[in-house]
This record gives C-alpha cells, sequence and structure tokens, in this order.
C-alpha cells in the first residue's frame, strides 16, 4: 500500500509541475483580442444568458474555481488581470462551469449534493481507517469497513467530478474558438493548458480508486 502511495504521488508531482509550466509559458503569450481574464469570465457568462453570477478575485496562484452557493467565478489575480492565452483559457474553464450549474447539468448537480457528505467524511476517514485495521488485527472488522464505505464516498465524488471538469473544459475551448476569443495560434495553447489542467483530476481519481480496492483486498482478505 505504501509503495502505492508514493508512486502516485510521484505521478501527481510530475503533472502538477507540468501544469504549473504550462501555465506559465501560456502567461507570457499575450491574447490577441486583448482581454483579461475578467472581461473574458464577464462576456462568456452574458452571451450564455448568465446575468446572476459575479466575477471575483481571490488570492493564490491556480486558486480558480466556481461557487455555485454563492453564484461568483472566482479568478486568481494572474487570470483575473491577465490578457494571456493562460488567463482566457482558465477564466472560460471556470465560466463552463456556471453555464452547467445555469443549465442544471446533472453530474454537477450530484456532486454539489455529495459535498457535505464528503466533507465529513475526509475529516474522519484517515482515522476511522488506521483504527480499523489495529481492530481487524484483533478480529473485529466494524470500524474497517465503516472506514471503507466513508472513503468510498470521497472516490465517488473524484469520479463525478471527472466529468464536470471534462464538460466544462469542452463547452470553455467551443466558445473561445467560436468568439475568436483566441485565433489559430492561440487556441491549441489554451487547449493544451485545460488538458494537462484536467490530468491532475485524473491521476487524483485514479489514487482514490486504487486505495479503495486495496482496502477492499484487506478487508476481504483477512476475513477469509
Amino acid at each position: 500500500m505504501m509503495m502505492v502511495s508514493i508512486l502516485f504521488m510521484g505521478i501527481s508531482m510530475i503533472v502538477s509541475m507540468i501544469l504549473k509550466g504550462k501555465f506559465t509559458r501560456y502567461s507570457k503569450v499575450p491574447l490577441s483580442s486583448g482581454l483579461s481574464g475578467k472581461e473574458v469570465a464577464e462576456r462568456m457568462l452574458r452571451e450564455n444568458g448568465i446575468y446572476d453570477v459575479q466575477v471575483t478575485s481571490v488570492p493564490g496562484f491556480l486558486s480558480d474555481h466556481y461557487d455555485p452557493a454563492k453564484k461568483t467565478v472566482n479568478l486568481s489575480p494572474d487570470v483575473y488581470e491577465g490578457s494571456t492565452v493562460a488567463a482566457a483559457a482558465v477564466a472560460a474553464h471556470e465560466c463552463g462551469h456556471a453555464v452547467q450549474h445555469a443549465a442544471q447539468y446533472a453530474p454537477l448537480q450530484l456532486r454539489s449534493r455529495l459535498v457535505p457528505a464528503v466533507q465529513f467524511s475526509s475529516a474522519i476517514v484517515n482515522w476511522v481507517l488506521l483504527a480499523g485495521l489495529i481492530m481487524a488485527a484483533s478480529g473485529s472488522y466494524t470500524l474497517l469497513l465503516i472506514g471503507i464505505v466513508l472513503m468510498a464516498i470521497t472516490v465517488l465524488f473524484s469520479l463525478i467530478t471527472l466529468p464536470v471538469e471534462f464538460d466544462a473544459s469542452k463547452r470553455a475551448l467551443a466558445w473561445l474558438n467560436h468568439t475568436n476569443i483566441t485565433n489559430n495560434r492561440e487556441y491549441p495553447m489554451a487547449k493544451d493548458a485545460l488538458k494537462w489542467a484536467a490530468t491532475t483530476y485524473v491521476v487524483a481519481a485514479l489514487a482514490a480508486v486504487v486505495m479503495l480496492l486495496q482496502y477492499i483486498s484487506i478487508l476481504t482478505g483477512r476475513r477469509d
């Protein structure tokens, strides 16, 4: 189990480094349309008939996210103020989530409903699993089973996140292309940046699934 965790941790670090490198690279490419990330976001929202979502700036690097509860597209300073390919791609992607929300995109709705359960399970799952492994050594498997159920909730959340993220990027890229916000040279860069951003979610989901299967294997192996 330790080796698998180290393997996925290494893969995650590599993908994260590549993503940061891509973002840094494309943050140096000026957007031909001259629009800032804030302006890109506001235009995409308007053109999709969304007028009740605000575009705000939040501190951090790659801290961009859409908050469906507050109806805000939150952009990091480099994206909010930047007039670059990277800023346009990220801003459009986050607005893709706002479009999903307005269209009542089913995976996004399901993920939002799971948030309270995921917050609860994430806070205690590691402790429950640890205690479960200790108890299993003495022949009691109830706590380990509870830990696996809690972990399954977080795994489900990770899996549902994949179509949500891929669909948001698909909507963003389609809009960037047909509105000519990005030209023929800039569009492939925006697509590349969003591809690597999506890869981070794929790695996280795979790691979560593998860990869950390992705990299930431990449970079934000890009970046989």
